[in-house]
């Protein structure tokens, strides 16, 4: 008997360290393509830009962040709001500014009761009242990092780019869900930006992703997806993106900065609304996520059994360290890069934490119905 018991912890740690490898595969195959990627400082063609930004009931948000988008150095300028049936005082507010900022353009949809709509109806009538080619989509409650995002987010496209994604980012508060909040983005921001600068792009964030309105329409929009509720950005993304007209923008001055949740029940909404547009990715994409996450739960589940079997704790500690350590170059260079220097220290307990985490979301999702208009 006790020899079958040692036999199981003997399987148990070789399931650890295969998932360990897995895992230490993905940060130096894969991640290490952001941690490692050269930011160009050389310009581009400048071209006329239309940012389009959605608002329903964000008046407060509207006068907190939309000077930093109108306030851009940048000449060549068109900022479009679109009040979708907002009931606030957005409409009063942007025609107060609107003598100020000759740059902006409101659209307005006034509510009908026969033919309610989601975000990507509101959407689409920018795109389509938007007069230049280049397009930058950002929402109510980002704030650009500095006043040359409109230009770094523009320059890529040439000929044959017409997809810029750039890093959404959330803004630095005290506490848990504040960090736990983050490093998601973080950690997501690794996967995709990484596959994208390989060569397979697979989303963008909303929040600061550019794209053409000719690959818009020669698409038919979102006519694919207009089924699903949410999804405007990441899954017209993964429509649409390739291997040659995709471009990445990690300058800092490039980011955007939103309004993190502030509960874990916020958060928790939030992030079903995400992964019930993940589900629709293309296959390969699914699975290239799916095998991160679950070796991650695999490795950390192990070893926590393995602790609990009193297998040998220095010959645990020392594999644990050492994927540890394997990891930190990796983790360090990215946090530097997306300016998130304080999540790198964090990254022992943060990671652990998110693991689990994403298997509860997975489940909570499975049990619930989207129902709100982002």
């Amino acid at each position: 008997m006790l020899y079958l018991k040692d036999h199981y912890k003997e399987i148990l740690f070789g399931v650890l360290g295969l998932a360990g490898l897995v895992q230490l595969g993905y940060y130096w195959l894969v991640f290490r393509r952001v941690a490692f990627f050269k930011i160009s400082h050389e310009g581009g063609t400048t071209h006329p830009v239309s940012v389009v930004i959605c608002a329903k009931n964000e008046v407060n948000r509207l006068k907190k962040f939309l000077p930093g988008v109108l306030e851009q150095a940048y000449p060549q300028l068109e900022v479009i709001v679109v009040n979708d049936c907002s009931w606030d005082e957005t409409e009063e507010f942007l025609k107060e500014i609107a003598p100020q900022y000759p740059q902006l353009k409101v659209v307005t949809i006034k509510e009908q009761e026969k033919y309610r709509h989601g975000k990507k109806f509101a959407l689409t009538l920018g795109i389509k009242a938007a007069k230049n080619e280049v397009l930058i989509m950002t929402d109510a409650d980002c704030l650009p990092a500095g006043k040359n995002w409109v230009a770094l987010m523009q320059k890529h496209f040439r000929k044959e780019i017409a997809i810029v994604i750039g890093y959404g980012a959330y803004t630095k508060e005290s506490g848990l869900i504040n960090k736990l909040i983050r490093f998601d983005t973080f950690q997501s921001a690794m996967h995709y930006f990484s596959a994208a600068i390989g060569g397979n792009p697979y989303m963008g964030v909303g929040r600061n992703l550019a794209y053409t309105k000719t690959l818009f329409f020669d698409n038919k929009g979102f006519a694919k997806h207009n089924h699903i509720l949410s999804g405007d950005d990441d899954l017209f993304v993964n429509e649409n993106a390739t291997p040659t007209n995709t471009a990445v923008e990690l300058d800092p001055e490039s980011f955007t900065y939103s309004e993190p949740k502030r509960t874990f029940g916020e958060w928790l909404t939030q992030k079903k609304r995400h992964l019930a547009t993940a589900k629709h990715y293309k296959g390969s994409h699914q699975f290239m996520l799916f095998i991160y996450g679950f070796t991650g739960v695999i490795f950390y589940t192990t070893l926590l059994a393995l602790a609990v079997l009193r297998y040998e704790w220095r010959i645990l500690l020392s594999l644990y360290a050492a994927t540890l350590l394997i990891k930190l170059p990796v983790v360090f260079k990215t946090a530097a890069k997306l300016k998130e220097k304080d999540l790198f220290w964090l990254f022992p307990i943060l990671e652990p934490i998110q693991t689990f985490l994403q298997p509860l979301f997975y489940t909570a999702n499975l049990f619930s119905k989207q129902n709100t208009w982002k």
